[in-house]
């Protein structure tokens, strides 16, 4: 009797470690904010980034949503205006990706860091962890706009204590089959290789937000 009363003991305490595992467990929620680079430029439905690197992370074992809110043709003044409400509530961490228009339209990279500085500031108020995405500015804008945005964003990324991702378009910019014919905008084999080449740094960051949020 006392063996049974023992075993049923053991059981319900059984039951309630694996619902309180699954209570803790929850699924985490991304948001990919950027310009047409994430948004999936002349790309069909599910090719974009986002939506390729939320399987990959899912494949991983990762419980992860990432919403797509990237719009072509944004600037960081444009992602300034609409972060507040692009981004919902329930957003656990914002994948920050801007800054290639405003390089290709020559405005002052100044601006373009105290934008995305206002940007990064106003997600940390709300909770929500950055990750950094950066970018270079093209060669035909010169050395001397380069080395003003260039460093743009590891200085953000130290500011702020943010995990940064060099480079978005790593191991496509100089690829011509890996863009579409515009020669600017990665094609689906280009957005094959971001999602490899980045997804060890989202899937540091996830886990560091699941450390925190379960």
């Amino acid at each position: 009797m006392r063996f049974k009363v023992a075993a049923l003991q053991f059981t319900v305490i059984a039951i309630s470690l694996i619902f309180a595992t699954a209570a803790d467990a929850r699924t985490i929620n991304l948001v990919g904010f950027g310009d047409s680079l994430m948004a999936g430029y002349q790309l069909p439905p599910g090719d974009g980034f986002p939506e390729k690197l939320q399987v990959a992370l899912k494949e991983k074992g990762l419980d992860v949503t990432i919403a797509n809110a990237g719009v072509s043709g944004d600037t960081t003044a444009g992602g300034l205006a609409r972060i507040d409400w692009s981004v919902p509530d329930g957003t656990d961490g914002v994948i920050l990706e801007l800054g290639a228009n405003d390089a290709l339209r020559g405005i002052p990279p100044e601006e373009s860091e105290k934008n995305l500085d206002q940007m990064i500031v106003r997600l940390k108020e709300r909770g929500i962890a950055v990750l950094l995405a950066g970018m270079m500015a093209p060669p035909n804008m010169g050395a001397d706009y380069a080395a003003r945005f260039n460093p743009i964003y590891q200085k953000l990324s130290e500011k702020h204590g943010l995990p940064l991702y060099a480079f978005f378009l790593d191991g496509v910019a100089l690829e011509a089959e890996l863009k579409l014919d515009d020669g600017m905008h990665p094609n689906a084999r280009g957005i094959d290789v971001m999602v490899e080449k980045m997804e060890p740094a989202v899937t540091n960051f996830v886990e560091a937000i699941s450390s925190v949020k379960n």
